[in-house]
C-alpha cells in the first residue's frame, strides 16, 4: 500500500503555467497538509488464513454470469444472510479468473525513451512487443494521475479522474503536426527521472501543443474528436477549473480551496459562470491536454489489448482534500462548515507504528454516497475502466472499516474505527458498470470482515512472496498458503527487489528457511521468486520488470515512510527490450511449465 495522503501537500507554487499535477499549498497554510507526506509505512503482520466466512447478502461475481451471478447460490443452494460456508470450501471464493495468467509491473514513466521520463508513445508500444513475447498477458501500472508535486508520487494524486500529462508522447506529438521538430527539447538524461527538470522542458511545449489544437483549422477533426470526449466526460470541467483558480486567479492562486471566497468556494452558480468565463482560454488548454493524454493512452491500451495483454490499473481508495473531486462534492466528505477535512484517514497504533500512522485524506461521507446511489464512484470506476482492463484497489479493508482520525489530531492514536460501506457499494456499483474487474490490495492486519466483503464481491487479493519468510508456517503468504482467486507477487512497487531484498534486508533465518523450502543456493534469488510465483496455485501472478533483470535495490520504485529518491527509476537505454530476450524465453518456458500461457478470456 503506498501514500494516499492529501494532494495538497506543502510546497510553495511555481508562477509559471504547470503541467497539471502542481496544485499545492504554500509551507505555512494547512495543518493537515503539513502532517501529510503523501507515503506511508506499511504493517507487515500476516495472518493465518480464514477457512470460513460469514456471507452478508452475498453478490459474488464469476467468470460464468457476466458478473451478476451468485456464486455461492450456485455452489451452495440458497443461503441466508449471516450463514456460514463449511470448511471444506478451500478457504475462499472461486477465482473469477478462467485461466491461470501471468504478467508484469512497470509505470510508464519508467520506460525508456530521451526525454526524462517514460512516455506513453512508441516505447511503450515496443514494451508491449516485449510482454507479449514473453507469454504474459497483463501489464499493471501504477495510477496514471498527476502526482502531486513535492515528492511527486503517483499515490498523492491532485484528481482522481485525470492523467499525467508528463507521460504525454512529445515525438507523437510531432508526429501529428502539433510541435514542430524544432520544438523538442535537447535530450535529457536517461537515468532517474528528474519531476521538475522534466515539467519545465514539457509544460511549454504541451501547452503550444494545446494552443495548435484548439486553433489551427487543419485540426478540425482533431477537434472533434477533443469535443466528443469533453462531452463524454464532464467531470474534466471542474477539474480544469479548479486548475485555473489554484493557477491564475488572484484570490484563489495557491490557496487550500476551503480559504477561497465563499461563492466559489461554495461553488455559487453565477461565481462559477463567471469564473469559468474569465478562465475560458486555460480551461481550454487544459481539456485539450486532457484530451491528448486520454488519446495516446487508449491508443497505448488498445495495442496492448490486440496483443492479447490487459492492462491493470491501480487506484487508491482516498482522494486528496486539495483536489476538484472534494471541491466539486463537498456534500461526498467529512468536511468542516468553511470545507476543511474534519476527519481524515490513518491506521490505529501497531507493532510497527506506536502512534499509528496519520495519512490525511478527508473520509468519505458513506451515508451521502448512498444517497445519491454511490454515483460518484460509479463515475470513478468508470472512468478507471476507460483506461484499463481491470484495477487494483489500495487499501480495500477500507471499504469494511476504516479508521477515523481528528483532522485537528498530531497523531493516529485518537482515532476510532468506523464501519465502511460494505456490501452495498458493490452492489450497487456492479448493478451501474456491469462486470467489475477489481484486484483487492489486502496487505497488512486485516480482519475477518474485510476477508468476508473481498470473498462476497468474487476479488482476488494479493500474496507477497517477499513477506513469507518470517513467522513460520502459518504465514498467508508462503506458497503452501496460497489460494486459489488471488495474485501472487513476488515483490511490489513498494518492496525492495528480490536481489536487494536478500542483500540488505533478508536475515539469515528467512534466508535459510528459503534456501530448504525452495531447494535453492539463493544465487538467483530474484529467479527463484519469479519461478514459485509462477508455480503457485494463484490463478493471477504478476512479477517486477526489475526482478526479471535480476537489478538490486539502486531500481527499487517506492521506498514506504520515505519522501526522497522514490518513483524515479527508469529501464535505461531505448534499446533495452532486443537485449532481454533471453529472459523473455526463460519466463516463456516458465509459463508453459506451470500452465500460464492460455488466452485470457472475458467473462461470458
Amino acid at each position: 500500500m503506498t501514500g494516499l495522503g492529501a494532494s495538497g501537500l506543502n510546497t510553495a507554487a511555481s508562477s509559471q503555467a504547470r503541467v497539471f499535477g502542481a496544485r499545492l499549498l504554500p509551507r505555512t497554510q494547512i495543518r493537515v497538509a503539513a502532517r501529510s507526506t503523501g507515503h506511508r509505512t506499511r504493517s507487515r503482520q500476516v495472518m493465518k488464513p480464514q477457512c470460513t466466512a460469514t456471507v452478508e447478502n452475498p453478490i459474488a461475481t464469476d467468470s460464468h454470469t457476466n458478473g451478476t451471478g451468485n456464486y455461492y447460490q450456485r455452489v451452495y443452494g440458497n443461503m441466508k444472510t449471516g450463514d456460514t460456508l463449511d470448511k471444506d470450501y478451500a478457504n475462499d471464493t472461486a477465482a473469477t479468473a478462467k485461466n491461470r495468467r501471468a504478467g508484469v509491473i512497470l509505470h510508464p514513466t519508467s520506460l525508456p525513451g530521451p526525454y526524462g521520463i517514460g512516455e506513453i508513445g512508441k516505447e511503450a508500444f515496443k514494451f508491449i512487443d516485449w510482454v507479449a513475447s514473453t507469454g504474459m498477458q497483463m501489464w499493471q501500472v501504477l495510477p496514471l494521475v498527476p502526482p502531486e508535486t513535492q515528492y511527486w508520487s503517483p499515490y498523492a494524486g491532485v484528481d482522481a479522474l485525470c492523467g499525467s500529462t508528463l507521460m504525454i508522447g512529445l515525438d507523437e506529438l510531432k508526429e501529428e503536426g502539433l510541435l514542430a521538430k524544432a520544438d523538442l527539447p535537447k535530450k535529457i538524461a536517461i537515468g532517474t527521472v528528474d519531476y521538475p527538470q522534466v515539467e519545465a522542458a514539457k509544460a511549454p511545449l504541451l501547452r503550444k501543443a494545446a494552443d495548435k489544437l484548439l486553433n489551427e483549422s487543419k485540426f478540425s477533426s482533431l477537434r472533434r474528436e477533443m469535443d466528443a470526449f469533453r462531452a463524454e466526460n464532464p467531470w474534466v470541467e471542474d477539474s480544469a477549473l479548479f486548475f485555473c483558480l489554484i493557477e491564475y486567479q488572484e484570490d484563489t492562486k495557491d490557496q487550500g480551496w476551503w480559504f477561497w471566497p465563499e461563492p466559489i468556494r461554495k461553488r455559487d452558480p453565477a461565481a462559477v459562470a463567471e469564473a469559468t468565463k474569465r478562465h475560458e482560454e486555460n480551461i481550454n488548454r487544459f481539456i485539450a491536454q486532457q484530451f491528448l493524454f486520454d488519446r495516446q493512452w487508449k491508443a497505448v491500451k488498445a495495442y496492448a489489448n490486440s496483443k492479447k495483454v490487459k492492462i491493470v490499473g491501480d487506484m487508491p481508495i482516498y482522494v486528496g482534500g486539495q483536489s476538484a473531486d472534494v471541491w466539486a462534492h463537498q456534500e461526498l466528505f467529512e468536511l468542516t462548515p468553511s470545507g476543511a477535512p474534519a476527519n481524515v484517514s490513518g491506521v490505529p497504533p501497531d507493532a510497527f507504528s506506536e502512534t499509528g500512522q496519520l495519512w490525511g485524506s478527508p473520509l468519505y461521507d458513506w451515508p451521502a454516497h448512498e444517497k445519491e446511489g454511490y454515483r460518484w464512484w460509479a463515475q470513478r470506476l468508470g472512468r478507471s475502466f476507460q483506461l484499463y482492463d481491470e484495477t487494483r484497489i489500495d487499501h480495500f479493508r477500507g471499504f469494511a472499516g476504516y479508521w477515523s482520525v481528528d483532522a485537528k489530531a498530531d497523531t493516529a492514536m485518537g482515532g476510532v474505527w468506523k464501519k465502511g460501506p460494505g456490501l452495498g457499494l458493490f452492489k450497487s456499483l456492479n448493478d451501474q458498470l456491469g462486470y467489475v474487474a477489481i484486484i483487492a490490495e489486502d496487505l497488512g492486519v486485516i480482519t475477518t470482515d474485510v476477508n468476508e466483503l473481498r470473498k462476497a464481491i468474487g476479488a482476488p487479493g494479493m500474496v507477497v512472496l517477499q513477506f513469507a519468510w518470517g513467522s513460520g508456517a502459518t504465514n498467508t503468504h508462503i506458497p503452501h498458503n496460497h489460494y486459489e482467486n488471488s495474485v501472487c507477487y513476488p515483490g511490489t512497487h513498494d518492496n525492495e527487489t528480490a536481489v536487494g531484498w536478500w542483500k540488505d534486508s533478508a536475515t539469515d533465518a528467512e534466508k535459510e528457511y528459503i534456501k530448504r523450502y525452495l531447494h535453492t543456493s539463493g544465487k538467483d534469488i530474484a529467479g527463484d521468486f519469479m519461478r514459485e510465483s509462477f508455480k503457485s496455485v494463484s490463478k493471477t501472478s504478476i512479477v517486477m520488470l526489475q526482478d526479471i533483470m535480476r537489478l538490486d535495490n539502486i531500481a527499487r520504485m517506492n521506498f514506504p515512510g520515505t519522501t526522497t529518491n522514490n518513483w524515479g527509476w527508469r529501464v535505461g537505454e531505448s534499446n533495452i527490450w532486443g537485449k532481454l530476450k533471453k529472459q523473455a524465453a526463460e519466463i516463456k518456458g516458465w509459463l508453459e511449465d506451470y500452465d500460464r500461457t492460455a488466452e485470457i478470456k472475458p467473462p461470458a
